[in-house]
């Protein structure tokens, strides 16, 4: 892949043979930012988990203490008196089996996130072949099958992210933009980790953590000392 002048003039900034200290890494990411626009901050993690044994998967939520940057559009998939508490709670979109087609035919997806309660999953279960790729697809270690649609959605909203492994067995995660000042992007890096060390699976031998990377959309990747962990 070619990279552009400005890309290669911030790389040089970046030292390739060093692990830096958390600290230094968020630093390093916000001056090698290059691009115009607010840019995201993401964590990449690779794992020494096999995500071809189910007891080795990895996948849950964390809610980061500043939240994301983003503003997150949540749908969710209820009924009955759960209807009125989802749009008490902020849901941008809530509904039950007439959201099927828009979703299926029609490839609506204005959404980033999308919530059921226990009763809907057999309606959302429908949806599997879109929302499964996509990374969309409610689950309870998530905390998006919830009865507590109110908690799910201030969570969400107050800035939580779902990790889990892709099939590579690395972990993508933002944690923040740019503009966040350095302390605000280590706090949120910092409950990233903790959430990631205690999901350890127990039947990953050797090292866990083999690398963490953290970047911008557009700027070169800055890694971590995985041995802080």
């Amino acid at each position: 892949m070619k990279h552009g002048k400005k890309y290669m003039e911030a790389a040089k900034l970046v030292d390739r043979s060093v692990q830096y200290d958390p600290a230094e890494a968020v630093a390093l990411v916000k001056k090698t930012s290059i691009a115009k626009f607010d840019e995201t901050v993401e964590v990449h993690i690779r794992t020494g988990c096999d995500g071809r044994h189910a007891e080795q998967q990895i996948r849950g939520a964390v809610v980061l203490p500043n939240g994301t940057g983003k503003t997150v559009k949540v749908l969710v998939f209820a009924k009955g008196d759960k209807v009125a508490e989802a749009e008490a709670a902020g849901a941008d979109y809530v509904g039950g089996d007439e959201l099927i087609p828009k979703i299926q035919n029609e490839g609506w997806l204005d959404f980033d996130v999308v919530v059921a309660t226990p009763d809907m999953m057999g309606v959302v279960g429908r949806l599997g072949k879109v929302l499964g790729p996509k990374g969309l697809m409610p689950n309870p270690k998530a905390g998006t099958v919830t009865m507590d649609v109110t908690k799910a959605i201030n969570d969400i909203k107050a800035g939580k992210i779902e990790y889990r492994l892709d099939k590579a067995n690395i972990i993508h995660v933002p944690v923040g933009k740019v503009s966040f000042d350095e302390a605000k992007l280590q706090e949120n890096f910092d409950a990233l980790m903790e959430a990631i060390v205690k999901a350890r699976p127990a039947a990953v031998k050797g090292q866990f953590l083999k690398s963490i990377t953290i970047a911008t959309t557009m700027g070169p990747g800055v890694k971590v000392n995985t041995a802080r962990y």
